[in-house]
């Protein structure tokens, strides 16, 4: 009898560990904007993953219209990436793509060439900031700064990436 007890509760607490795996800290329902629980949500998965790659990263979430929804910089990350991961979000929200992909629309000779000079300067054309949508509509972004460019490139999509499998 004590043996069918103990697989009982091992299956149970096994159900409600994939259960909590499977959703974060709220139901599961068609997103219609950016909370800053979502926003906190993602920036302690984004920084698990900056601490497994030796990374000391900022990462900055922006709202639908790009204002600074949370930002939190890990213990050590350089000061100046701060106000980069904030301009990488909303570069994203405003320019609806990722700071990678303008990367190359703004290389001398690309058709956006000198937009960094754009918008008193917030405009970041390296890597490190993508949009975050759901159901064709930008709800927000997401800016990761404190790595080389690959690193934040990565940390950004990894964060998008959970975003897309979490949210939507």
């Amino acid at each position: 009898m004590s043996t069918d007890i103990e697989r009982l509760v091992r299956e149970a607490v096994k159900n409600i560990t994939e259960a909590q795996k499977a959703s974060p800290a709220r139901e599961r329902k068609p997103i219609e904007r950016i909370t800053l629980a979502d926003a906190k949500f993602l920036a302690e998965k984004v920084e698990e993953k900056a601490r497994e790659m030796g990374v000391k990263a900022v990462v900055a979430i922006a709202d639908e219209g790009g204002n600074l929804k949370l930002c939190e910089c890990m213990d050590d990350s350089y000061l100046a990436s701060r106000d980069i991961a904030i301009q990488k979000s909303y570069t994203s929200v405003a320019l609806k793509m990722s700071t990678k992909k303008l990367s190359t629309l703004a290389a001398p000779g690309g058709p956006l060439y000198g937009i960094q000079h754009t918008n008193g300067g917030r405009i970041v054309i390296f890597g490190g900031g993508d949009p975050l949508e759901a159901h064709g509509k930008i709800l927000g972004a997401l800016g990761v700064s404190g790595g080389s460019e690959e690193q934040d490139t990565a940390l950004s999509a990894y964060g998008k990436k959970l975003f897309d499998e979490y949210f939507i």
